[in-house]
């Protein structure tokens, strides 16, 4: 279980840096992407922070950032 949760910001620039590496340097992860991924149900928020911003685990991010590119990669006929 990850220990760390991170904000929106937070958890895409970890997204955006591991995609960048898996994608020699692909399409940029925004915050907006994440509450993307929040509303199409492919994330859920793990907790608040003080301020009430939602806070994501970085395993559900990553699971969330594969599974978004898989599909991409499918819709155009490339198999992952």
């Amino acid at each position: 279980m990850d220990a760390t949760w991170f904000t929106a910001v937070q958890a895409a620039e970890h997204a955006d840096r591991a995609r960048q590496l898996l994608s020699a340097g692909a399409a940029h992860i925004t915050p907006a992407t994440i509450r993307q991924w929040v509303k199409r149900g492919h994330l859920t928020a793990a907790g608040l922070d003080e301020r009430r911003r939602p806070l994501y685990r970085l395993g559900d991010v990553a699971r969330a950032e594969l599974a978004t590119r898989a599909r991409a990669l499918r819709l155009v006929g490339i198999s992952s």
